[in-house]
């Protein structure tokens, strides 16, 4: 499955402003649908969350969350065929509370047919001057196996470390800001066994050959973002991020989001995001001839490329006399449409190739649509 679209599904999920008072999470349940549908990719599944506490100084939660997808994207068509798997993850955690300080734990464990991985997380925050500011670090290595359906006796192993630190200041009644750095460090098999980059050949044809990746990866990452309370109890929610990488990749994204109550059971949301990058150092669409460079990436995730994204959102709260086991309920649906335009990625069908030429075919474009659908319970 595409690491990439499995972080778009992350990325469109509901924005929580990290600013609380030094508190356990509320106990609760969510039970979610996701799809995302774009690209000639389908990925849907569903995903339950319970988090419960323990004498008020300890919080546990568990996550079961399914992929299922179905793949006939442009690479899949050019260098394969249409294929269906499943992922399966699952993790659990604690938080623990002490004064004004959380400590917390994870473990997540990803399951398909073609790899694994496992992520073990550290963090802790801290609350001062009455809770009008919070400070937080986090740390989490992953551990992931590289297989290749077909070849059983292809394994690699990659590595990632993950350092952040946050800070969260209620600036006045109305207004919260939060600050976030992130350091990640990737080591070892970090390309896709399956894809290849093309060339011409000695005749003028058209060759492939594997892709090559460094096989080490750092990057940085900042972001600031900030919730304003308007007087009619609605909210505006506004995010800048910029990320840089040790493989030539600089990214900038941006989102505005507005919620709006209406009467006492309904909230609304609008949001746009727009994201860019630049393509990687060892990137090309056609590399003039075999081994052209020691690195080698056709990947579009690697390339020249931005989107924009419109998203709306509503969220009921239940109130009926046979949910009174808890203390609230709401149910939850949240659509994005996403529009993706490549700027030196083209779309290398063979019938392109011959109509336009080798290199000259039309550069790659596709819209998506994701959706999230959830019921949540507090009890």
């Amino acid at each position: 499955m595409n690491k990439n679209i499995r972080y778009l599904l992350l990325l469109f999920s509901v924005l929580v402003i990290p600013a609380k008072a030094a508190v356990l999470p509320e106990d609760r349940s969510d039970i979610l649908y996701h799809s995302f549908s774009g690209g000639g990719v389908t990925i849907d599944g569903p995903s339950v969350l319970l988090r419960k506490n323990i004498a008020d100084k300890v919080s546990v939660w568990g996550n079961y969350y399914v992929d299922f997808v179905t793949s006939a994207s442009l690479d899949v068509l050019t260098q394969g065929s249409p294929y269906t798997e499943e992922r399966t993850e699952t993790g659990g955690g604690m938080d623990y509370l002490r004064g004004r300080s959380t400590m917390s734990v994870s473990y997540t464990q990803s399951i398909e047919s073609d790899y694994e991985a496992e992520t073990v997380g550290l963090a802790v925050s801290q609350d001062f001057f009455g809770d009008l500011i919070t400070l937080s670090l986090g740390y989490s290595q992953g551990n992931d196996t590289v297989m290749q359906n077909g070849t059983p006796e292809f394994s690699e192993k990659a590595q990632h470390q993950r350092f952040s630190i946050g800070w969260t200041q209620i600036l006045t009644k109305n207004l919260i800001v939060a600050l976030n750095a992130e350091t990640v460090i990737d080591e070892g098999y970090l390309n896709n066994p399956y894809r290849s980059v093309r060339y011409l050949d000695d005749d003028g044809g058209l060759g492939t050959q594997r892709e090559v990746y460094p096989g080490t990866r750092n990057s940085d990452a900042f972001a600031i973002r900030s919730m304003y309370y308007l007087p009619y109890r609605a909210s505006i929610r506004a995010e800048a991020r910029q990320f840089r990488d040790s493989w030539g990749i600089s990214a900038k994204n941006y989102e505005i989001r507005y919620l709006h109550p209406y009467q006492e059971q309904w909230i609304f949301e609008a949001k746009v995001r727009s994201y860019s990058q630049t393509q990687a150092s060892f990137y090309s669409d056609l590399f003039p001839y075999r081994n052209a460079q020691n690195f080698l990436a056709r990947d579009k995730e690697m390339s020249e490329f931005s989107d924009i994204a419109f998203g709306l959102g509503a969220s009921y709260d239940i109130k009926s006399s046979w949910l009174s086991y808890f203390e609230k309920a709401t149910v939850n649906l949240y659509w994005d449409s996403i529009s993706f335009d490549y700027a030196n990625f083209r779309e290398n069908l063979p019938e392109n190739s011959q109509e336009f030429g080798i290199g000259n075919e039309p550069l790659y474009s596709f819209n998506a649509n994701v959706i999230r659908f959830f019921v949540s319970a507090w009890y």
